[in-house]
């Protein structure tokens, strides 16, 4: 049904993002390293233009648009930052972007895909009802419409990370990275194993969102009845058919994170590495903190997905207040 991304695309798609988005830096952190017993590299897609990593996949996709679609707009649904991307790439190409929230999203993210130009469209108690409500604009009014999750061009975009990863340090033992649709491991399990198939690719979700996570296990698509998580970027309630029948085949392990895990992981960050990662870009390390006993002597890239968190939720996870 879903045309899967080679990574030939994925080597295209750097070519086609390079001009508007600088390759992201992988830091090695000792004071993390000592605390996990693994070389701990941290790829910061937090401090991509948007905050996310989303951003690759946005401008890949809507730099390939033909003019016909660029004149109806593009309509989705996200939970903050893959509206951001595709808000920030339509500005890029002068296409009009129309992004699907739930009626209690992100208020940063909200405000930061209106200030990209985005138009925000709000509907729904949480992303699957936002993106029902998008499937339908689409229809109604000829939108062109951008799934999360089963878009080959998104995952072709986000798969470049792993491209600048393995670029930076080739004898990595193992990456972990969040997901919330799957298009991010989708694109980095490609290219690992496209050139690096010894690199262990290892998935994390939230205990309280693991509808992925479940579908992986099961090898059929799973939706639970919530995904009740403070980490925004993975709360799907229902897994996406092109990531995961790719996911399937090259994660090697995929791990759930609670809630309480996630918010220590972001007070780590801050302390141990003086960096801002919201709940998605936290789960990594939570990830590598639950697992450490496999992973001691080992280096072990750790994906920042992204820093987007409000400064209220920050100072209340820092206090201990949630």
């Amino acid at each position: 049904m879903y045309q899967k991304p080679t990574f030939r695309d994925i080597l295209r798609a750097r070519k086609r993002i390079a001009p508007y988005l600088a390759k992201t830096p992988l830091h090695y952190y000792a004071s993390l390293s000592k605390i996990l017993g693994f070389e701990a590299y941290v790829k910061h897609e937090n401090f991509q233009p948007t905050g996310s990593f989303k951003v690759r996949g946005g401008i890949n996709l809507i730099s390939q648009l033909t003019p016909e679609e660029g004149s109806r707009g593009v309509i989705t649904a996200s939970t903050g930052n893959h509206g951001q991307s595709i808000a920030y790439a339509a500005r890029l190409f002068g296409v009009k972007a129309y992004i699907c929230v739930s009626e209690n999203a992100n208020p940063d993210k909200v405000e930061s895909i209106k200030n990209l130009g985005g138009e925000i469209i709000a509907k729904g108690r949480d992303f699957e009802d936002a993106r029902l409500n998008a499937e339908k604009l689409a229809k109604d009014y000829g939108y062109r419409y951008i799934h999360s999750g089963n878009e080959p061009h998104l995952i072709s975009g986000v798969g470049t990370i792993a491209l600048e990863i393995i670029e930076d340090l080739p004898d990595l033992d193992a990456i972990i990275a969040p997901v919330g649709g799957g298009s991010q491991v989708a694109g980095i399990s490609t290219v690992v194993e496209s050139i690096a198939p010894s690199i262990e690719v290892i998935a994390v979700q939230a205990e309280k969102a693991p509808s992925v996570y479940l579908s992986w296990k099961e090898g059929r698509i799973i939706e639970t009845d919530s995904a009740n998580t403070i980490a925004d970027g993975l709360a799907t309630r229902r897994a996406f058919e092109l990531p995961l029948e790719i996911m399937r085949g090259k994660v090697d392990d995929f791990v759930l994170v609670s809630e309480e895990e996630i918010k220590n992981a972001i007070r780590m960050y801050v302390e141990k590495a003086h960096t801002i990662a919201e709940g998605a870009g936290a789960a990594p390390l939570a990830a590598g903190l639950k697992i450490r006993d496999r992973l001691q002597g080992k280096k072990v890239a750790l994906i920042l997905s992204g820093g987007n968190l409000t400064a209220n939720m920050l100072r209340e996870i820092l206090s201990g207040r949630v």
